[in-house]
């Protein structure tokens, strides 16, 4: 096999981790950058070369430059909508100036393919129907406008020979998630309330609905795009194409814990979409890339790896 060389940043979070640790059993090496500001350095993967520091900072970038990656994964980030809100400043630096600042050092080693974790925020509130990437942008949160952002870098950089491809993640969810932040990832909210107090308070309408997303799936949309050889710039959405509202969900983790759950209604957050979930035929057909996992199997897996 040809060993590669891979950056694959935020590797100490929930989709990082799980994309150095495939990339690792494949053989291949792996460096990250991650700022461990709500990831664990313990969930590093054995074997991933770790820097400590923040992607949006220069010098951290330039400690890079001994190296020459074959691929860069730009997983890393903030990734809570309500949080952007808070902190719309920071936002905007860990999200999109850390992509500017990567994307200069890709140019200027000659790193040939760039990946980026977009997010489905950016197309806000769109029509009860699958979305596709053509559709208009309408981001309703600072951290959306920071995604867009980043993808409107890449698409200026990729006339600059980096073959720059955005992954448009749905609702992303599953064992490593991060069960202590209560600000980001609604299945892995849900279930730690559940397990903790008993208890799930939903912020916004049963009625709302997602695209929910397993982890094992969103792991080989990355390694499918890395093997993506079109130089064009190119947005792929990753979810299921299947509609799940939060009731939905609610009754599948309640399905799966032994022990009866009150859940409770409060205001939801800032930004919030009502409801989205995706057309996948462009990864499908370009990538060749389409979940395994249903909801039902997914939610099963993650109440069981959560509660033992």
């Amino acid at each position: 096999m040809n060993t590669k060389i891979f950056l694959v940043t935020g590797a100490a979070g929930f989709i990082g981790s799980a994309v150095a640790k495939k990339l690792i059993q494949e053989g291949h090496q792996v460096v990250t950058i991650d700022n461990l500001s709500t990831g664990f350095e313990e969930n590093i993967p054995d074997g991933v070369f770790f820097i400590k520091g923040d992607c949006a900072d220069q010098k951290i970038i330039d400690q890079l430059d001994k190296y020459n990656f074959n691929t860069i994964f730009h997983i890393a980030g903030q990734s809570s909508g309500e949080v952007s809100f808070d902190k719309p400043a920071y936002d905007l630096k860990t999200n999109a100036l850390s992509t500017l600042l990567l994307l200069k050092y890709a140019q200027k080693k000659n790193v040939k393919k760039f990946i980026y974790a977009s997010t489905m925020s950016v197309y806000g509130d769109q029509p009860d129907r699958p979305i596709n990437e053509d559709v208009i942008t309408s981001p309703k949160s600072f951290y959306a406008v920071g995604k867009i952002a980043s993808e409107y870098y890449m698409q200026l950089y990729s006339n600059l020979g980096i073959t720059n491809t955005a992954l448009r993640l749905f609702n992303v969810y599953g064992p490593g998630q991060n069960m202590t932040n209560m600000k980001q990832g609604m299945v892995s909210i849900f279930l730690e309330q559940a397990i903790k107090n008993k208890k799930i308070v939903v912020k916004g309408s049963s009625k709302r609905f997602r695209d929910f997303v397993f982890i094992d799936d969103v792991v080989r949309a990355f390694i499918q795009a890395e093997m993506f050889n079109d130089s064009k710039y190119r947005i792929f959405n990753i979810g299921t194409s299947k509609k799940t509202t939060i009731s939905t969900l609610l009754d599948q983790i309640i399905l799966n814990l032994p022990f009866e759950i009150v859940v409770e209604y409060a205001a939801p957050t800032p930004g919030d979409q009502f409801g989205i979930y995706a057309n996948i035929e462009k990864a499908n057909t370009e990538l060749n890339w389409s979940p395994n996992i249903s909801i039902e199997k997914g939610i099963k897996i993650f109440c069981s790896s959560n509660n033992d």
